[in-house]
């Protein structure tokens, strides 16, 4: 059974740094696509990052230039490391591995970015 286990959210200043983490287990980690999502109170999830099997990024306008997000597969882990936080940056993050054709999600890890 594929677990997603998210970590390393907490209360950061704007203009701070968060690196987000997460710990898959019982996947096929290192062919499948990773990446990460946040949902901010009172919209819809929306994508951040993804990363495939072969190291290819793609990042979503808001973030670009600031986010990084990368993988280790000897750990079967994902980060995503969060520069120039923004106050708009703030929610829940989500990590979502894809595995055949079925996307699994984690708990999520709240970010919050005071001004």
């Amino acid at each position: 059974q594929v677990q997603l286990r998210e970590s390393g959210g907490g209360l950061v200043q704007a203009g701070g740094s968060l690196r987000l983490s997460c710990a898959a287990s019982g996947s096929m980690f290192s062919i499948n696509t990773m990446g990460w999502y946040r949902q901010a109170p009172g919209k819809q999830r929306e994508l951040v990052a993804t990363i495939t099997s072969g190291g290819s990024t793609n990042y979503a306008d808001s973030v670009k230039g600031r986010f990084t997000i990368s993988r280790d597969n000897a750990k079967n882990t994902v980060y995503l490391q969060m520069n120039s936080l923004k106050p708009e940056d703030t929610a829940v993050y989500y990590c979502q591995e894809i595995q055949l054709v079925r996307a699994y999600w984690g708990q999520g890890t709240q970010v919050t970015v005071s001004s």
